[in-house]
């Protein structure tokens, strides 16, 4: 079912029957681990941090920002269901422990307009010199 390519571009299928709960957490182009036996590969080892976006949740309840009230979610890009605070929303970036399937924690991200990107990236040019 899923093909992998190792360091030397050299593909292997991998039996969806061995990939256990890693299924929940692959995306294209993600990088892990195969495990083989007698040369062949007999399972997946991902990274034990994932960072995924919820896919859909249902509203929090107002009021409730203590961080202990959980609720479900579905993450991108499997649907896979994970428990979430109440104040996860949807497109949020969840980092999720792939061991205990566990949230970790919001991922919090920055934003700049074009303008601020613009400026950013000439400076970092302009740092790193011809």
């Amino acid at each position: 079912m899923i093909l992998a390519l190792d360091e030397e571009f050299n593909q292997h299928e991998v039996d969806s029957d061995f990939m256990g709960l890693a299924l929940n957490y692959l995306e294209e182009g993600m990088c892990c681990e195969l495990v083989f036996y007698e040369e062949k590969p007999i399972s997946v080892e991902l990274p034990t941090i994932v960072v995924r976006e919820i896919h859909y949740t249902e509203p929090a309840v107002k009021g409730d920002t203590s961080g202990k009230v959980m609720k479900i979610a579905k993450i991108k890009p499997t649907g896979f269901q994970v428990s979430v605070p109440a104040f996860v929303e949807i497109g949020d970036q969840v980092e999720i422990d792939t061991r205990t399937n566990e949230y970790k924690g919001r991922v919090k991200q920055w934003a700049m307009d074009e303008e601020a990107k613009f400026k950013f990236l000439t400076d970092i040019k302009r740092l790193l010199g011809p």
